[in-house]
């Protein structure tokens, strides 16, 4: 299939591409291309893509079109919180039947209360899904769409058990549509399970990184990481985010950074999702150039003038690797991503080079910084401002 120069000829209603000719949507991206036609005329589809493609807008042009026909409601089920903000935040610039976001760590009260409006929409998380089915606050007897964004994601998550249990209670003769940048043999036998004869739409092999994204990798010392961190960084003025494997990392990693004098935000789990909003949104806004995540950010941040990546850890999941990377280089234009591993690391990222088909470039190791000497706060709250910091070195 030749792509098209517009969203016209895609079956999509005269208002539904008025509404995407004022948003500035103008060319379909293949995913959309190839997806749209199929979830219009109310058929599953499976649709595998690389991340930053526009798969929102391909799932949901069609729910929204086919369920101003059919009536009935629309769920889309996502692995994180910030995937489901980000998602509510484009399908309400389509729709003004109005959407509900369920997700866990803000309030129950207001979730109960945006479903009393009889949203078209709704918009969630599993386990804040099922919470709200036990308490028989939510009913979805009349899902006509149902959604599974990210579902490989969810599935290697854990959260098989709980989709289950979702659904148990939707109708049988709903649509289904599932869409991911990566889709293992396991998760498609699992997910056909849920689906009538679904159209296969695959515009990459699953795995694929993206090809504006020009990969690099450093063999460092783990000793040697923060030095090489602050040199990029002096090298690199725009937008950088940088992902650390674990929690206790990224808040250590952050603080270096501060030292060095660039203002950064820290994103993971231990954070409140208060806080969590805070360092997304200054970070889109340009209030911070710099964002030290977990994975939790690897799918759940849609800002399309990221720079550069820096890989701190190697990830822990091949797959995670795809996810992080296409977190630059969106929307078609260029972007970088770095990777740092350690000597010991050959198999892991062999592992990456199986996954996405390509060989990742070895970058020779500039002249470092020296080291520097870090302030490190005193876990004694007592002896804070009297002897509250020691001195380490990287």
């Amino acid at each position: 299939m030749q792509q098209s120069s517009s969203f016209y000829g895609l079956g999509i209603a005269p208002q539904l591409l008025e509404t995407l000719d004022k948003l500035n949507f103008k060319i379909p991206t293949p995913i959309q291309q190839q997806a749209i036609p199929h979830a219009i005329e109310g058929k599953d589809v499976m649709g595998i893509a690389q991340t930053g493609t526009g798969k929102t807008l391909a799932f949901g042009v069609p729910m929204i079109q086919r369920l101003a026909s059919t009536g009935g409601m629309g769920l889309v089920v996502l692995p994180t919180r910030e995937l489901a903000v980000q998602v509510d935040e484009t399908l309400r610039k389509l729709t003004q039947k109005g959407t509900a976001v369920l997700i866990g760590g803000t309030s129950q009260e207001r979730q109960v209360q945006a479903l009393r409006r009889n949203p078209r929409i709704i918009i969630g998380t599993p386990g804040r899904i099922n919470d709200l089915l036990q308490q028989k606050l939510l009913r979805l007897d009349q899902v006509k769409v149902l959604v599974l964004d990210e579902a490989d994601r969810m599935f290697d998550m854990g959260f098989a058990p709980q989709i289950k249990k979702i659904l148990q209670v939707i109708p049988p003769d709903r649509q289904t549509m599932l869409f991911s940048a990566t889709m293992p043999t396991e998760i498609v036998r699992l997910a056909s399970g849920y689906m009538k004869l679904p159209i296969r739409v695959e515009i990459a092999r699953a795995g694929t990184a993206a090809e504006t994204v020009i990969q690099e990798l450093y063999v460092v010392p783990h000793n040697d990481k923060l030095r090489l961190l602050e040199k990029l960084l002096t090298e690199y003025h725009g937008t950088v985010l940088i992902f650390s494997r674990t929690k206790h990392g990224a808040k250590k990693i952050c603080r270096a950074i501060r030292t060095m004098g660039h203002n950064a935000a820290e994103l993971h789990s231990n954070l409140s999702f208060s806080q969590r909003t805070r360092s997304m949104e200054g970070f889109r806004s340009g209030a911070f150039r710099i964002l030290v995540a977990t994975d939790i950010a690897a799918r759940g941040i849609d800002v399309s003038s990221i720079e550069l990546v820096i890989n701190y850890d190697v990830p822990e999941h091949a797959e995670d690797y795809v996810h992080r990377i296409g977190r630059t280089g969106r929307a078609g234009a260029e972007g970088r991503a770095i990777t740092f591993a350690s000597p010991d690391q050959a198999r892991e990222v062999r592992d990456i080079q199986k996954l996405i088909r390509t060989w990742i470039p070895i970058a020779k190791l500039p002249e470092l910084p020296p080291a520097r000497i870090l302030p490190q706060v005193s876990k004694n709250p007592v002896a804070r401002g009297q002897r509250g910091f020691s001195r380490r070195r990287y």
